[in-house]
């Protein structure tokens, strides 16, 4: 068998045939890569271009290759003389195979400078990449096999080149999208296991399936024992049947029957896959599984699916499917996976709308034939108990901007969308019942009290509330809550010990009952320390809410709850006429926070962050007032986590570009905590594009174009750049922060804590103060902007950890006011003869004199943190849409980095490892076009160089054969 396969390698360079071959090849792919599929307008770094056409591709090029095969030793009758010799037909068709199959393999390593300067580009996955060659080289054997079967059947070679292209071609459009739309889903997924496009496309994400692989090995298998009969049954040829012959036959059939009945018996194996993708993004991951194995009452999964779908969507189906049944799988008797068609029954329909809230999304679909709409349903069902989660197609996909003109549909990340569907409801589910049911270790209720005779009338009612509070509590919790109550006033030791470990002192009511009192609250376990705020309205059911909401945070599971303050929107200028909104608006970050945490507006002006907050998030604070200061002081020492993203500028985008002075009210608390916001904007020359009106000639005419041009105040921040050890940003990929200011660390202040750097630009960066942010590209082509001399890194983005001191510390409280001075007899019996009551008058006194409890916590606790961005509108709607301009699909890093940021917080790392697989932004890094250009030339030197080698090499060697041939000679 070797020797016919070395005859045959060496045929296929003895004629044109193979530098045709592998000419053609090269030269159609890398066409299509650049041209057809526009690699560089994608903007991603992947190389389904190349993967993409190829199984269409191959059908042709293997045709080709393979039609002279046989019918060439049939024509020029040297079959006879190969069927007569002592070489059995089984070496000589395998021969053959493998010569074939080596030639397509050469052709393949020859493309390989593709995926190496792509990841040069960019931050390429190279298990599709892996996945992509391993499918091509088993769909060319069954090509191959194919070919050389149809090549045995005629003396023609163009006959075999169409028979081979014909029945290549049946395999490949049984599971197109071409055939399977015309059916329902459950017949198009039969047809799809006899495509080998589908097949192939499975591979290539990335998931190496023994199912797949085995079904090319079955083609082969078919096709090359069918030659190997079409060859004796050539030897056969005038004489009478034999039982011999019958015996053939009959091993035959019973060969092609194992062969089919083979991918029968491995269908409902699902185990025997590799997950070969960098994020393992197409297995459930253990954190899933974790969620699944929690589950104390039966999880439904059901998928609703219209037979009839958009054409982009109904390749995605499958997915989903197999995505399920594996939830199924790790579930077991836990969870049930359906899937339903609501429109094969009319009460299927209508429980999805009555129930569900879920109908038909009108498509509209348009081709070269045909256009219309088709009312069609993708949409999940997560049900738990009496909870339930609704997913749509926005939730499950996402549609990236495609080289053609034409969109990608992609699913988002659906185990991500399903395992957070799952673990909402079943926290929701679980928050009805027992708070304490989930903790793992018993939790500790420390107050800290005076006696009643030294508390407001308002403040003893509440103590006695609280003990009937912690009395039911202790009857629900069992042995999981202990209690204790001590008294500061009465133990000078334990007054200094609080003051020292937590920040603690003597509290007064109001200016008019300025005695002091304690009163505070601590719940401590397993190494975590909540504090227990007081709640504004001093009654017992926001009393209990406020232990509740400290519980619930110290349990696993529960849903956390996050306080957002962001920019009153500006009032338009005239009410009266329709216009854009002014300001900033976060619109898509509140929706995407509001799929995992419980979201909180508030505008801090009472001096309290709300008392079931867990974290604290302000984007593009604007002159925040003392009181809203205390507010998010107090709760940075109560032990939170405060999120604030702040410049000293701020950009309006209009019809231009306009920045302007910031004051966020902070600079000053910042300062006191070690960190300053420089007084300048980050220009740096690795950045993101900018959609910019370009003047163009056209013959007379004078045209407006919008191009993508370099824009420096975007840093593109990627690879070292970010912090690849923190999880808010190691999954990231890539990250575009919009008019971002420098962040200075002071190193002494922070001495005693944890400095975490987690963005910074590029060493070639720079800073500048000028207001103007429009760039002039006809004064300064390549930036737009003047370049000093002077560069280097600058800080972006920074976390912070440990123990801070109060900034107002050794201050009085803000939230108690001093009196007014108090009216004047006369002016006040004038306003009660004038009509004003003394009763409303006696009401007014008493409003005034309500209770306001208020004290400066001096110290917080170590688990304190402060994660500061440097720049005001990187997660606003506005430049969100701005960046998505340049992306070709919505732009959501800088909401996943916040999410990041939350879920690092709140020590939700089992959701934040699931997103990381999927958020990793995959896109080129910034460069010019001249860049382009260099990079596609480069590929083209190189593939077609390395076919120049092929003919050295060749040349070489019949050069070295041709002299042992002589010298052998003149030795006979």
């Amino acid at each position: 068998m070797f020797q016919v396969f070395k005859k045959e390698f060496n045929s296929f360079f003895a004629s044109p045939a193979a530098w045709l071959f592998m000419g053609a090849f090269l030269l159609v792919t890398l066409f299509i890569f650049f041209w057809a599929e526009a690699f560089f307008a994608r903007n991603i770094a992947d190389l389904k271009p190349l993967f993409r056409w190829m199984p269409i591709l191959l059908i042709f090029l293997v045709a080709a290759l393979t039609m002279r095969s046989w019918s060439e030793e049939r024509r020029s009758g040297t079959l006879e003389s190969l069927l007569t010799s002592p070489v059995s037909p089984t070496r000589l068709v395998f021969g053959k195979f493998f010569a074939s199959l080596a030639l397509v393999a050469l052709a393949l390593v020859l493309t390989l400078p593709l995926p190496v300067t792509v990841s040069m580009m960019g931050p390429l996955d190279w298990g599709p990449v892996i996945g992509g060659y391993l499918a091509s080289l088993f769909l060319a054997a069954a090509y191959i096999a194919i070919g050389l079967y149809m090549s045995a059947r005629t003396d023609n070679p163009v006959v075999a080149l169409i028979l081979t292209t014909a029945v290549a071609g049946f395999f490949y459009l049984l599971g197109s999208n071409t055939l399977t739309g015309l059916v329902g889903h459950e017949i198009a997924g039969f047809m799809s296991l006899l495509g080998t496009g589908s097949r192939f496309d499975s591979i290539t994400r990335g998931v190496l399936d023994v199912r797949d692989l085995y079904y090319y090995l079955s083609i082969v298998g078919i096709f090359l024992t069918l030659n190997i009969f079409s060859l004796e049954r050539f030897r056969w040829a005038g004489n009478p049947v034999s039982s011999r012959h019958k015996q053939w036959g009959m091993i035959v059939a019973l060969a092609i029957l194992n062969f089919i009945l083979m991918n029968v018996w491995l269908s409902p194996i699902g185990k025997a896959r590799v997950d070969l993708t960098e994020g393992k993004i197409y297995s459930l991951s253990e954190s899933t599984r974790g969620y699944l194995q929690q589950l104390q009452e039966p999880l439904l999964i059901r998928g609703y699916f219209s037979s009839k779908s958009h054409p982009l969507l109904e390749p995605l189906t499958p997915q989903i499917k197999d995505l399920l049944e594996e939830y199924q799988v790790v579930g077991g008797e836990r969870v049930r996976v359906e899937f339903v068609d609501p429109h094969t029954d009319q009460s299927l329909e209508e429980e999805a709308a009555d129930k569900y809230g879920i109908r038909p999304v009108p498509f509209r679909m348009a081709s070269r034939y045909e256009a219309g709409v088709v009312n069609s349903y993708f949409d999940l069902v997560v049900a738990y108990g009496d909870q339930y989660e609704t997913l749509s197609f926005n939730d499950l996909i996402e549609v990236k901007g495609g080289g053609d003109g034409e969109p990608e549909v992609l699913l988002k990340n659906p185990e991500y969308a399903i395992t957070r569907a799952v673990k909402k409801i079943a926290n929701t589910y679980q928050a009805g019942g027992n708070i304490f049911a989930s903790l793992q270790k018993p939790v500790a209720f420390q107050a800290y009290i005076s006696a009643d005779n030294k508390l407001p009338e308002s403040l003893a009612e509440l103590r006695k509330s609280l003990d009937e509070i912690i009395t039911d509590l202790k009857t629900e919790a069992g042995d999981k809550l202990t209690v204790s109550f001590e008294d500061p006033d009465a133990n000078r030791e334990l007054a200094n010990r609080l003051q020292q470990d937590y920040g603690f002192g003597p509290q007064i009511a109001n200016i008019f009952d300025p005695k002091p009192f304690w009163f505070y609250m601590l719940l401590q376990g397993d190494g975590e320390l909540v504090q227990v705020p007081l709640p504004a309205d001093l009654d017992k059911s926001t009393l209990k809410q406020s232990i509740t909401a400290a519980v619930q945070r110290m349990a696993p599971g529960y849903l956390k709850t996050v306080a957002l303050v962001t920019p009153e929107p500006a009032a338009p200028a005239n009410p009266y006429m329709p216009q854009p909104p002014a300001g900033k608006s976060y619109d898509g970050l509140q929706q995407v926070l509001g799929e995992n945490v419980r979201m909180i507006n508030t505008d801090l002006k009472d001096g309290q962050v709300p008392t079931n907050a867990d974290m604290l998030v302000l984007l593009g604070p604007d002159n925040l007032d003392e009181k809203q200061l205390f507010a998010v002081d107090q709760f940075l020492m109560q032990g939170g986590t405060v999120m604030l993203a702040t410049s000293p500028y701020d950009v309006a985008i209009t019809n231009t570009l306009e920045a302007k002075n910031h004051s966020s009210g902070m600079d000053e608390w910042l300062q006191h905590h070690g960190l300053t916001l420089e007084k300048t904007m980050v220009l740096d020359p690795k950045n993101a594009s900018l959609a910019v009106p370009v003047r163009r000639r056209l013959g007379s005419l004078s045209l407006n174009e919008i191009k993508m041009m370099p824009y420096p105040h975007f840093p593109d921040l990627r690879g070292d750049t970010l912090n690849g050890d923190n999880p808010t940003t190691s999954g990231l990929g890539q990250m575009t922060l919009n008019w971002a200011s420098p962040i200075d660390v002071d190193a002494d202040k922070n001495k005693q804590r944890t400095v975490t750097e987690l963005m910074r630009s590029s060493d070639d960066s720079w800073v500048a103060d000028s207001l103007n942010v429009m760039p002039d590209y006809q004064q300064y082509p390549s930036t737009g902007f003047t370049v000093p001399a002077e560069r280097g890194a600058e800080v972006l983005a920074v976390s912070v950890d440990g123990q801070f001191e109060s900034w107002f510390k050794g201050k009085d409280s803000p939230l108690i006011e001093a009196p007014e001075k108090p009216e004047s007899p006369l002016a006040l019996a004038d306003e009660i003869n004038n009509g004003a009551p003394a009763e409303a008058a006696t009401t007014q006194d008493a409003e005034e004199k309500k209770t306001v409890v208020s004290s400066v916590i001096s110290r917080s606790s170590d688990s304190a943190r402060i994660i500061l961005i440097g720049s005001n509108t990187f997660a606003s709607d506005q430049v969100l849409n701005l960046a998505s301009q340049a992306q070709g699909t919505f732009y959501t890093q800088p909401l996943e980095f916040i999410q990041n940021a939350i879920d690092w917080s709140l020590d939700d790392q089992a959701l934040l490892s699931i997103r990381s697989r999927a958020q990793f932004a995959r896109t080129l890094e910034p460069m010019q076009q001249s860049s382009r250009f260099f990079w596609e030339y480069l590929n083209y030197a190189l593939a077609l160089g390395g076919l120049g080698l092929v003919w050295v090499w060749r040349r070489a060697r019949k050069a070295s054969k041709q002299k042992h041939y002589e010298s052998l000679l003149a030795e006979v």
